[in-house]
């Protein structure tokens, strides 16, 4: 008995990836599907990054396909492809950028820059082209965290070229002053410097450009996210209420200029301690996933108050670079995981697709 193209298909369907949540084949990822004399091969294109996975999902479709009668050889090759998604109405796309996500905070203090790297570093880690932008025009801290010295290159008339840190591309206000040197800038002069950095950064091919926001909901950062092109947004909140109802006030913020909220994160979420593991909710519990139900909006995960998260940043060697195998980092990993396939449930950009049609008299 030979074995069919449907029965693969079939097989296909009954088995699910563990990181969506949704079989193979609903999520259109099997392709060049092929059966010969028993023989089968394919591709199986994932729209996230994922490499520390391939291994795990490849297995698990050789197995599955291997119980079916008739099967002599199975070859499968997993791999991801990132591609562009919309962004709000009215706003140029970035040449060079597939994806931009703003990670943002309604207040300061509740490690929203810390959170924004080591996303940025977890997403390179599973075989993204991923950039930092720090639109922290007064306060940048990126420059630090990635352990980055030195000035920019201009190669082009008004362009520069990103710095480098970590297998990231990044651009910082940070690069272009001195460390201490504070910046008395009015909102206008703001938005306008960060406008330049984004667009005048020569980024090259990202899947992800991680955009680092200033805390807050003012002028500023509205203005920011009418202007800058984002695909969505990463709230980041600690679980006392104070944090919540500021970050209650972002996630208002992304909806009204029409940037889809990705989902939330909890920092600092629990204190373990070192000396006898006992566990306490120093800033309170559930508030974070508290907001996403009430909301409607995707809980991403909980990340815990530890003091190696704070020395690791402050090293210029965040945690997914310093401990990539701990338990923290798995975290980090994780999150950015559910981010990009959240990401990639997205509209897809069509603009690309369709001719621009211009109506003229004659």
């Amino acid at each position: 008995m030979s074995v069919t193209v449907e029965a693969v298909q079939g097989a296909l369907k009954s088995l699910i990836d563990p990181n969506t949540k949704i079989d193979f084949v609903t999520a259109k990822n099997v392709k060049n599907l092929k059966v010969d004399s028993g023989d089968v091969s394919m591709d199986v294109v994932l729209g996230y990054p994922a490499k520390s996975q391939f291994d795990t999902i490849r297995k698990a479709i050789i197995n599955s396909i291997r119980e079916l009668p008739g099967v002599k050889n199975v070859s499968v090759n997993v791999s991801s492809q990132i591609v562009a998604h919309a962004v709000q109405r009215g706003v140029k796309l970035l040449p060079g950028v597939k994806n931009i996500i703003a990670v943002a905070s309604g207040k300061g203090g509740v490690g929203k820059s810390t959170t924004a790297v080591n996303l940025a570093l977890a997403l390179a880690a599973e075989g993204a082209q991923v950039g930092m932008l720090d639109a922290d025009i007064y306060g940048p801290s990126q420059p630090m965290m990635l352990g980055i010295t030195g000035r920019p290159e201009s190669i082009e008339e008004n362009t520069i070229e990103p710095m480098e840190g970590h297998g990231l591309q990044a651009s910082s206000i940070g690069f272009l002053i001195e460390e201490d040197a504070p910046m008395v800038w009015r909102g206008p002069m703001v938005t306008s410097a960060l406008e330049q950095l984004l667009r005048q950064t020569r980024w090259r091919d990202l899947d992800y450009l991680i955009v680092d926001m200033p805390p807050g909901t003012g002028d500023i950062q509205l203005t920011l996210s009418q202007k800058v092109p984002v695909t969505g947004s990463v709230i980041v909140t600690t679980p006392q209420d104070i944090a919540l109802l500021d970050a209650r006030k972002g996630l208002k913020m992304f909806e009204k200029v029409g940037v889809p909220i990705i989902g939330i994160i909890e920092n600092m979420s629990t204190y373990i301690c070192p000396g006898c593991g006992h566990e306490e909710h120093v800033f309170g519990s559930g508030g974070g996933e508290k907001m996403c139900k009430e909301y409607g909006v995707e809980f991403l995960g909980a990340l815990p108050l530890n003091l190696s998260i704070r020395e690791q940043a402050d090293a210029g060697r965040p945690t997914v670079i310093a401990d990539p195998e701990g338990a923290i980092s798995a975290i980090y990993k994780n999150i950015a995981r559910q981010v990009a396939i959240r990401v990639a449930t997205l509209a897809k950009d069509m603009s690309s697709k369709f001719p621009n049609i211009v109506v003229q008299n004659t």
